[in-house]
């Protein structure tokens, strides 16, 4: 109830001050705002945490490229494990069997081309 008199003064005192054309100062309530202790700077390496040298080109090329590799062996991974699932799939009659290598196969399929999709988005 309180905070409702003192948002309604405010809103009333802002409205009053728009149309009298002073400024008339706002009443809050709101407990001042609390930063954490920030880390103590080393002082030896003379720049401050907010000012980190980006990594070496040769560095994030490197990465890059070794993500492609992985890449390129997961989509083949994926492939291979489509390939087997379309020829399990073609040899039992799933009308009267539900084979469980089939599922098994699904399951590995979904993951790998979760983990692909989560590495594709960086």
């Amino acid at each position: 109830m309180e905070s409702r008199r003192v948002f309604l003064t405010g809103l009333l005192v802002a409205s009053a001050s728009g149309l009298a054309g002073e400024a008339i100062p706002a009443i809050t309530t709101q407990s001042p705002v609390v930063r954490p202790p920030q880390p103590p700077q080393n002082p030896s390496s003379g720049q401050s945490p907010d000012n980190e040298v980006p990594p070496p080109p040769d560095l994030d090329k490197k990465i890059l490229e070794n993500n492609e590799k992985d890449m390129k062996k997961k989509v083949e991974q994926l492939y291979q494990l489509a390939k087997e699932l379309k020829d399990e799939v073609e040899k039992t009659d799933s009308t009267k069997v539900l084979s469980l290598n089939v599922l098994k196969k699904t399951e590995e399929i979904e993951k790998l081309a979760h983990d692909i999709r989560n590495r594709s988005k960086g």
